[in-house]
């Protein structure tokens, strides 16, 4: 016996698949694995087969042609074919978890493309597939040309390798938001990416933290957040929250500082809490300098600080950044504008008579 796959394309009608797989068994051959992509002209149906040594890839085009089968296309296979296509692209996505550099291979190897080729152009670039080119948009930026001349591309593979795509981006964006720093007393910390696992360690800070430290972070008030409120911080829906850990990692218990954005519109709020044993040595000014980071990647236009004005350890922090920055005051507090592009509002360029300050928001 021998491994074979074959695609062809049936009517998307009842019992015409049917008719293709009986004509493969009345020729001994056994179906392994079928996968069935729904295009506008029919169905496409991928089969491994094991076929008997005599048969030769004529007959198996011939079989599949009696059983009303079209477009057939047929290649010997090998072993690894066995494995079913969702433990296939498993596999690659967890290949792109730990190097999402890997995009172009773990394309190459789930379509089996001629030539997997990366070109640079604007992110949100429009992919298409077509006969034998597909186009897929990366978010990071530019975009994928995968060429394959048999079989034809179907909708579903484009659906398979744009979500593989993403994932590979959104492993890199991770990526660049973890490092370990080195703070000017030589403290070694960890910054990485919150996730809701990080909650108690979230919660034993603002336990730890003196009433000061909380109300400069809140502004309205120094009682503990609620477990809800911060699991919200933890992930918000969009926006970054970054957790910084004394050395190489530890315990969630180990968090001794929090750094939120958040995204509404084109601008993005950051807000900063640091434990008060770990102020003023370089922490929050490397907290936010990767925060603003985050946000000009993202395309944020300005990012947003809400300050109490008596909170000068908070303004040293914002005029150490050296970028151009706008301020508003609104009672007790500051609004502080930084622009990151050259749409945003410039330090040296007054708002015009009658523009509000910007609203604070509560989270």
């Amino acid at each position: 016996m021998a491994l074979w796959r074959i695609r062809a394309t049936v009517d998307d009608r009842p019992g015409y698949l049917s008719v293709l797989t009986a004509s493969l068994a009345l020729r001994g051959v056994n179906i392994l694995t079928v996968q069935v992509h729904t295009t506008e002209v029919g169905a496409v149906d991928d089969f491994l087969v094991d076929a008997p040594e005599q048969l030769t890839e004529a007959d198996l085009r011939a079989a599949v042609e009696r059983g009303r089968g079209r477009d057939c296309w047929v290649a010997r296979s090998e072993a690894r074919g066995l494995a079913d296509q969702p433990t296939r692209v498993l596999g690659l996505a967890t290949r792109l978890a730990r190097d999402p550099e890997a995009a172009g291979e773990a394309l190459r190897a789930l379509l089996g493309a001629d030539t997997v080729t990366w070109r640079p152009a604007p992110a949100g670039q429009l992919g298409g597939v077509g006969a034998h080119t597909m186009l897929l948009a990366d978010p990071s930026g530019g975009w994928y040309e995968l060429r394959r001349g048999e079989p034809t591309f179907t909708p579903a593979e484009y659906a398979r390798a744009q979500a593989l795509v993403e994932l590979a981006a959104a492993v890199a964006r991770r990526d660049a938001d973890r490092a370990t720093l080195v703070l000017p007393d030589s403290a070694e910390v960890l910054v990485r990416p919150a996730t809701e696992d990080d909650l108690p360690g979230v919660v034993r800070l603002h336990e730890i933290c003196s009433d000061r430290s909380r109300q400069r972070r809140y502004l309205g008030g120094s009682a503990l957040p609620s477990p809800v409120r911060l699991r919200r911080l933890l992930e918000p829906a969009r926006g970054l929250t970054l957790v910084a850990m004394p050395g190489s990692g530890g315990e969630a218990e180990a968090v001794v500082a929090m750094a939120n954005l958040v995204g509404e519109g084109d601008e993005a709020e950051v807000a900063l809490l640091v434990r008060d044993d770990w102020q003023r040595r370089g922490l929050g000014s490397a907290l936010l300098r990767r925060l603003l980071g985050h946000a000009d990647r993202a395309g944020y236009a300005a990012v947003l600080l809400h300050v109490a004005a008596a909170n000068t350890p908070m303004l040293r922090t914002v005029r150490r950044l050296g970028r151009p920055t706008s301020v508003q005051r609104d009672g007790e507090v500051l609004a502080v504008t930084v622009p990151l592009d050259a749409t945003a509002l410039r330090a040296d360029v007054p708002r015009p008579a009658g523009v509000t300050v910007p609203t604070r928001r509560s989270y």
